[in-house]
């Protein structure tokens, strides 16, 4: 009877944890009645974007310059703040992760009835949103997260130029892309985006825990994580826009292509310079590998 007994309250707390993270995930209200509005939603106006950039790049490259001309070469010290910043990061891509996955699948299941008549398939329709889709309910409010949650990411150039003393004019371009390739999402409910989502929160995920693995001192592997997960990341968006391709002109066109293809050039702007530097870090890496193999041969007697 006891064992029965513990049986049927884990069960039961079980499906209440269940129900609850279904309600934050998906039927809050907040959740269920987005709609993005440049004068309601915060940060949605083009002004706050382009602002927003600008004082970016302008003060990352005014601390920047201030460390050289001080000639401050010991670290800023930052405290915790990159650990939290790291986890954080990495609880907020999983959350959206599973806020988009399953706000997709509900979207399916409730508007199944509708793409009877065009014989659409649900992977279509995360490829090509049909024309005059509204930027409203579940998944939207999840593309709105993903949003805001760049002005968060982009906290971690700062700590990278006040320990490292590092600054890129790609690691700026990034931010600044990914974050008005969100923004484009939302204001022409641009097709494609939950896989895009899905696919950068779960890289997202994976790379900043990976990094705050590191932060709290336990051991790591000599892995090029990022690179290699981002690789995975790009590879699956080129597959992706190829299918986007397809669908548009065999199925009378997917919304907001104009800002699709606009997106699409600037993933390609990032891809090449991000596969340059992620072969050049490979061929180096290979080549302090082959000399400490040759160093450790030569001091065997």
């Amino acid at each position: 009877m006891q064992e029965i007994y513990t049986k049927s309250q884990t069960h039961s707390m079980f499906e209440l944890t269940k129900e609850k993270l279904k309600y934050w995930l998906l039927d809050h209200p907040s959740i269920v009645s987005f709609r993005w509005s440049p004068t309601l939603s915060w940060g949605g106006t083009w002004w706050f974007l382009f602002s927003a950039i600008f004082f970016y790049i302008t003060i990352v490259i005014t601390i920047h310059v201030i460390l050289k001309l001080c000639r401050i070469r010991c670290q800023v010290p930052l405290g915790p703040l990159p650990v939290i910043h790291s986890l954080s990061m990495s609880l907020i891509s999983i959350i959206i992760f599973f806020g988009m996955f399953f706000s997709a699948e509900v979207e399916v299941r409730e508007t199944r009835w509708l793409w009877q008549r065009s014989r659409t398939t649900p992977f279509e329709w995360l490829l090509c949103f049909p024309l005059g889709i509204r930027p409203s309910g579940r998944v939207f409010f999840w593309s709105y997260v993903f949003y805001l949650s760049r002005y968060l990411h982009m906290l971690r150039t700062f700590f990278v130029v006040l320990s490292e003393r590092k600054l890129s004019f790609f690691r700026l371009f990034y931010n600044s892309v990914i974050l008005i390739m969100s923004f484009l999402w939302l204001e022409f409910s641009q097709s494609l985006q939950v896989l895009a989502i899905l696919f950068s929160t779960l890289v997202s995920f994976v790379v900043y825990g990976y990094r705050f693995w590191i932060q709290i001192g336990l051991p790591s592997k000599t892995f090029n994580i990022s690179g290699n997960f981002l690789m995975v990341l790009f590879g699956c968006n080129l597959a992706c826009h190829v299918g986007v391709v397809l669908l548009h002109y065999s199925r009378g066109g997917c919304n907001g292509i104009g800002a699709w293809v606009f997106n699409s050039f600037l993933n390609v702007l990032i891809l090449c310079h991000f596969l340059k530097s992620y072969f050049d870090a490979n061929g180096q890496w290979k080549d302090t590998s082959a000399k400490r193999g040759q160093i450790k041969a030569k001091s065997k007697p």
